[in-house]
C-alpha cells in the first residue's frame, strides 16, 4: 500500500501562472499607454511652442469622435445581430453527421462564448475607428465647407457639393456596407453553428427566423445598393469612360438613365427581401436577388458597353465634343490656367545693327551663376569650417542692385547650415548640445564674377558682412538642422563660429530665442528621452532647468504640421527680411473630386533634374490631384522656428473652408510685410504642374483637342539624362514689355520623340506687379523648326569652334561643366544661353569657375568669356562694346604650353615611381616653366575691366585659361 502526497507545487505553479498572464497584460497595457500619452503630450508641447496649439486640439478631438463614433457604431451593429442570431437559435436540431461535429465545436465555444465576442467586437471596432479617425480631414472639410460659386454643367450643384459632400456621402456609405457585409457574415456564422442554417440532413435547411434574419440584412445591402447607384449618378462628373475626365455622351445618354433605373429596381427588390417578414419562403428573395444582378448585367453593363461600341465609337471626335469642350474648361479652371495667354511668335534669325542695339540696350542682366552648379564653389569658398554646408543646389532671390537701389536683380542665396561633429568626434554632447546650429546668409549676383570666375559676394564671410543687415546670422531652423538640439542653460556650450581673437580658437553661444520646448524638468527630460530613445537626456548633467529643446526644425515640417491641411513645396528658400533670416514656403490647397477636371500625379508632374538628383529639393508625394492653389504663403523663422502663415489667395474656398476650421491661424494676405513682399516669388511646384496641363490644355477646340496632333511636352534637361528639365527663375523681356520683369519660365517640345521647340511658357513672379500670376505663352508656328533646348546643346557641342575652345579650357586634370541652358525671347526670336564652368576632375577642395559663355540666336553661336564677348559674335557687333585689351593669344602657343605641361607632368610621375628625384626634380623644373607660360598667355588674353555688370572673366574666345596639374609631392 503506498500513500502520495498531495502535488502541492503543481497548484501553487498553476496559481501563480494565472496571476502573473493578468499582471503582463496589465503592465503591457500601461506601457502603451504611457508611450502613446508621451508621443501625444510631446507633440502638444511643440505645437504650444509655435502657437498652433488649437490645431493639434482641433485634430485630436475630431479623431477621437470619429473613432468612438465609429468603432462604436460598428459594435453595436454587429455585437446587436450576433446576439440576435444566437437568440433565434431553434430550439431543436435534427440528428446528423453535421450536427455531431458541430456539437463539439459548440462545447468548445459555448463556455467562452461572451469573451470570444468581446474579443471579436474588439478587434473589429478598433479596426473600423482606426479607419473612421484617419478621415478627420473629410469630417472636417465638409462641416466648413465654403461655395465655390460655380455650377457643373450637368447637374447643377455648387463644385462645392463634388469637393467637400460627395466624398463624405461615399465614404458613409462604404462604412455602412462594410457593417452590413460583416454583420451579415457574423450572423451566417453563428446561425450555421447554432442549427438556423445546415448544410446536410432532412427538412429545411434555414430555419423560419434565419431565413427573416439573414433576408433583412440582405435586404438592407441592397437597400444601400439603391442609395449607391444614386450617388452613381453624381459620381460620373469623374467618370473616365470617355476621352477625357467627366460625363461622356455614353454616360449622360444611357449610364445615367440606367443608374436612376437600378436605384428604382434596387428599391424594389430590397422591399420583397423585406417581405419575409409577411410570407415564408425563398421565393421572394431568390426573385429579388435574380432581377438585381441581372438589371446590373443587362443595363448597367452590356447596354452601355453597346452603345459606346456601335453607336459611339465610329463618330467620337462628334459625339463627345460637347463633353470634352465641358473638361477644357473645368480643368483649366481647376489648375488656376484659365487665363492664360497664348500668343503667336514668329522668331527671327537675324538682326540689323540698329536692332541689336535696341534690343541689347534692355537686355536684363542675364543670370550665369547656375544654382544647381555653384554649390560646391559657395562650399569652398564661403564654408569657413568643415562642419558647415550649403544646399545643392541653391536659390533664387532679388536684392537691390548697388548701383541703383530701386532696381532689383537674380541673387544666388544660401543660408550656412550645421552639418554635425566633425569626422571621429561625434559623440551625443557634439552633435546634439555644441554643434546645435548654422551661422550666416551667403549672397552673390546672378550676373556677375570676379576675374578668376567665383561668385561676386554681396554677402559673405563669419560674421557676415555685406550690405543687407543681417542682425541675427544664427540659423537654429533650416534644411540640414540635426534631428534635436539640446540649447540654452547656462554657460555658452553652443559653438558659434571660429573666431581666431578667442583663446579657444572659437566664439562660444547660449540660445536666448524662443523656440524650442523647455526640458529642465525630470518629467519632460523622461518624455523626451523615451521619444527620441537616448538615455542621455535624462542622465545629462549638462541639461538644467534653462534648457531648451529643437525638434521637427525643417521649413517644411514645420508648416507642414502647423498646417496639415496644406501641401508643401518641395523648395524652401531663405530670404534676409528686417535683418533675420527667414524660410520662405510656398503651401497648396488642393483637391483631387474637382467635376470634370482631368487628374494628375503630383509626383509626377514636379518630377524633375532637381528632384531626382539634388537633395536639398524634396519630391512631392503620388496624390494624384486635380485642383491646386497656391493660396498660402508661409515664413519660418532661422532662429527662433516662428511659423506665420498668410492667405495668399484669399479667394480660394479650400483655403476659406480650413481657415473656418481652424480660426485665428492664417494672417490675412495685407498683414504680410513689405519687406517680406519683396522675396515672394512664384511658387516651382505649381508652376511644374501648371506646365504639364497646358502642355495638353493650350488646346482648347475640342475636336483639335481629339486629334492630339498640337500637344507639348516638357523638353528633357540637356544635361541630364532622360530627366525633364526644370523651370527656371529669370529677368525675362517678353515682346510686348519694355522692361524686364522677373519670372518663371519653361519650354516646351512637340510630344513625341521630336525635340525642336515649339513654344515658350513664362509666368510673372514680381508679387507686387498687377500682372503677377499671368501666364504667357508664345507658340512658335506649326510648320517652322525652331531649334529646342536638346538641339541648341548638341549644336554648341557639334560647332567645331566651340568644341575646339572647350578642348583646350578643359586641359590636363581639369574638365568643363555646363550650366543651365537659358532660353529667353529676344529681339523677335529666341536667345540661348549657356555659362561654361572649369572645375579640376580630382581632389577635395575642386570647384567650378564660370570661363565662358555660348550663345545662341538664330543660326549663329557665341563663345566669349564675357556675355559682351558671346553676344559681339551673335549680333555681329550690334551695340555690344567689345572688351579692349591686348591682342589674343593663338591656340597654337596655349596648346604648345599644355603639351609640355603634360609631359613634365607625366616625367614627374614616372620618377616618382622609380624614386629617382634627380629626374624628378627636372621634371618639376619644367612643369613650372611651362604652367608659367600658360599664366602668361592668360594674363596677355585678359581684357581691359569695363563699368559693364556682366562678368569680368578671361576675355576672348580664342584663349581659354587652363588649370594647373597638380604638383606631386614626393614620398618620404
Amino acid at each position: 500500500m503506498s500513500f502520495r502526497s498531495p502535488n502541492f507545487s503543481g497548484r501553487v505553479s498553476m496559481s501563480r501562472s494565472r496571476l502573473m498572464l493578468p499582471v503582463i497584460l496589465t503592465l503591457v497595457i500601461l506601457v502603451a499607454a504611457f508611450l502613446a500619452f508621451t508621443a501625444i503630450w510631446t507633440d502638444v508641447l511643440w505645437y504650444r511652442s509655435v502657437g498652433f496649439s488649437s490645431v493639434y486640439t482641433k485634430q485630436i478631438t475630431t479623431r477621437v469622435l470619429l473613432f468612438f463614433s465609429g468603432g462604436l457604431i460598428m459594435v453595436v451593429l454587429l455585437g446587436a445581430n450576433i446576439v440576435t442570431a444566437y437568440r433565434l437559435r431553434p430550439a431543436y436540431r435534427p440528428s446528423s453527421v453535421e450536427q455531431q461535429g458541430l456539437d463539439r465545436y459548440r462545447g468548445v465555444v459555448d463556455p467562452h462564448r461572451r469573451i470570444i465576442l468581446i474579443a471579436i467586437l474588439g478587434l473589429i471596432g478598433l479596426l473600423t475607428a482606426s479607419a473612421a479617425a484617419g478621415q478627420w480631414r473629410t469630417w472636417l472639410a465638409f462641416l466648413n465647407r465654403q461655395p465655390f460659386g460655380v455650377k457643373d454643367p450637368q447637374f447643377h450643384k455648387d463644385i462645392s457639393f463634388f469637393v467637400f459632400t460627395y466624398p463624405l456621402l461615399r465614404i458613409v456609405l462604404d462604412y455602412l456596407f462594410t457593417a452590413v457585409i460583416l454583420t451579415f457574415i457574423a450572423s451566417l456564422i453563428v446561425h450555421y453553428l447554432y442549427g438556423g442554417v445546415r448544410v446536410q440532413g432532412e427538412g429545411e435547411r434555414v430555419s423560419t427566423a434565419a431565413r427573416v434574419h439573414l433576408s433583412v440584412l440582405f435586404g438592407v445591402f441592397v437597400l444601400l445598393k439603391a442609395v449607391a447607384y444614386w450617388f452613381d449618378r453624381w459620381g460620373l462628373a469623374h467618370s473616365e469612360r470617355g476621352v477625357v475626365t467627366g460625363p461622356s455622351y455614353t454616360d449622360v445618354n444611357v449610364v445615367l438613365p440606367a443608374k436612376t433605373i437600378l436605384a428604382v429596381i434596387a428599391l424594389i427588390c430590397a422591399l420583397m427581401f423585406f417581405a419575409t417578414f409577411v410570407r415564408r419562403g425563398a421565393m421572394l428573395p431568390g426573385m429579388a436577388f435574380g432581377l438585381l444582378v441581372l438589371s446590373a448585367i443587362l443595363i448597367g453593363g452590356v447596354f452601355p458597353l453597346l452603345i459606346q461600341t456601335f453607336h459611339v465609337k465610329p463618330s467620337e471626335a462628334d459625339k463627345e465634343a460637347k463633353y470634352i469642350g465641358r473638361n477644357i474648361t473645368a480643368t483649366r479652371a481647376a489648375y488656376d490656367v484659365d487665363d492664360t495667354t497664348v500668343t503667336d511668335y514668329t522668331p527671327n534669325a537675324k538682326l540689323s545693327a540698329d536692332q541689336a542695339k535696341q534690343e541689347t540696350s534692355t537686355l536684363p542682366n542675364v543670370r550665369l551663376l547656375d544654382p544647381a552648379v555653384v554649390s560646391p564653389t559657395y562650399q569652398q569658398l564661403q564654408q569657413i569650417k568643415g562642419f558647415y554646408k550649403f544646399p545643392d543646389p541653391l536659390d533664387i532671390d532679388r536684392y537691390p542692385d548697388p548701383t541703383d537701389g530701386n532696381a532689383l536683380r537674380d541673387t544666388v542665396v544660401a543660408v550656412r547650415e550645421v552639418d554635425g561633429p566633425p569626422a571621429g568626434q561625434a559623440n551625443w554632447i557634439n552633435s546634439h548640445l555644441v554643434y546645435t546650429h548654422g551661422y550666416g546668409f551667403v549672397a552673390a549676383p546672378g550676373n556677375q564674377v570676379d576675374a578668376q570666375g567665383a561668385p561676386a559676394f554681396t554677402e559673405k564671410d563669419i560674421p557676415p558682412s555685406g550690405a543687407l543687415g543681417i542682425t541675427q546670422p544664427r540659423v537654429y531652423f533650416g534644411e540640414r538642422s540635426p534631428s534635436y538640439s539640446i540649447v540654452g542653460g547656462t554657460g555658452d556650450r553652443e559653438l558659434d563660429y571660429p573666431d581666431d581673437k578667442s583663446a579657444s580658437g572659437q566664439h562660444n553661444n547660449s540660445y536666448a530665442g524662443k523656440g524650442g520646448v523647455p526640458i529642465g524638468s525630470l518629467f519632460g527630460r523622461t518624455l523626451y528621452a523615451i521619444r527620441f530613445k537616448e538615455k542621455n537626456l535624462l542622465l545629462s548633467g549638462a541639461i538644467n532647468s534653462h534648457s531648451r529643446i529643437l525638434y521637427d526644425r525643417s521649413p517644411r515640417e514645420r508648416v507642414q504640421k502647423a498646417a496639415p491641411w496644406l501641401k508643401v513645396d518641395g523648395n524652401p528658400y531663405p530670404a534676409v527680411v528686417d535683418g533675420r533670416i527667414k524660410w520662405i514656403v510656398d503651401g497648396y490647397t488642393t483637391a483631387s473630386d474637382y467635376p470634370y477636371s482631368e487628374r494628375t500625379s503630383l509626383a509626377d508632374a514636379t518630377r524633375d533634374t532637381n528632384t531626382e538628383t539634388r537633395v536639398s529639393v524634396a519630391a512631392q508625394a503620388g496624390d494624384r490631384i486635380n485642383y491646386i492653389r497656391n493660396s498660402v504663403k508661409a515664413t519660418v523663422d532661422a532662429y527662433d522656428g516662428t511659423v506665420t502663415l498668410y492667405a495668399w489667395d484669399d479667394s480660394d474656398p479650400i483655403l476659406k473652408t480650413w481657415m473656418k476650421a481652424f480660426p485665428g491661424t492664417v494672417k490675412p494676405r495685407t498683414a504680410i510685410p513689405a519687406d517680406l513682399m519683396a522675396h515672394l516669388r512664384y511658387p516651382e511646384d505649381l508652376f511644374k504642374v501648371q506646365r504639364q496641363i497646358l502642355a495638353t490644355y493650350h488646346v482648347e477646340n475640342p475636336q483639335a483637342y481629339y486629334s492630339g496632333q498640337d500637344f507639348w511636352a516638357v523638353p528633357n534637361d540637356p544635361s541630364g539624362e532622360g530627366v525633364l528639365a526644370p523651370p527656371y527663375y529669370l529677368s525675362v523681356k517678353m515682346p510686348d514689355q519694355t522692361t524686364p520683369g522677373f519670372a518663371l519660365t519653361s519650354t516646351f517640345v512637340p510630344r513625341g520623340k521630336a525635340t525642336n521647340l515649339t513654344a515658350f511658357m513664362a509666368v510673372d513672379s514680381v508679387p507686387t506687379s498687377r500682372t503677377y500670376g499671368q501666364i504667357r505663352i508664345l507658340q512658335v508656328p506649326r510648320s517652322q523648326v525652331t531649334p529646342g533646348p536638346e538641339q541648341v546643346k548638341n549644336t554648341f557641342e557639334n560647332n567645331p569652334t566651340v568644341s575646339q575652345q572647350l578642348t583646350l579650357l578643359r586641359g590636363p586634370g581639369s574638365r568643363t561643366v555646363s550650366g543651365n541652358l537659358l532660353t529667353l525671347p529676344f529681339g523677335g526670336g529666341f536667345l540661348y544661353v549657356e555659362p561654361v564652368y572649369l572645375q579640376a576632375n580630382k581632389g577635395a577642395g575642386s570647384y567650378p569657375l564660370l570661363k565662358r559663355v555660348i550663345v545662341s540666336y538664330g543660326n549663329d553661336i557665341g563663345f566669349g568669356a564675357t556675355l559682351e564677348d558671346a553676344l559681339n559674335q551673335v549680333l555681329k557687333g550690334g551695340g555690344v562694346t567689345t572688351p579692349t585689351g591686348p591682342p589674343l593669344q593663338s591656340s597654337e602657343d596655349v596648346r604648345a604650353a599644355i603639351e609640355a605641361a603634360n609631359k613634365a607632368y607625366s616625367d614627374a610621375q614616372n620618377a616618382l615611381a622609380k624614386g629617382d628625384w634627380a629626374a624628378y626634380g627636372e621634371a618639376q623644373k619644367q612643369l613650372k616653366a611651362a604652367l608659367d607660360q600658360l599664366a602668361k598667355l592668360r594674363d596677355q588674353s585678359k581684357p581691359t575691366p569695363s563699368a559693364s555688370a556682366s562678368p569680368s572673366v578671361s576675355s576672348g574666345s580664342s584663349t581659354p585659361p587652363a588649370t594647373p596639374a597638380p604638383t606631386p609631392k614626393p614620398s618620404r
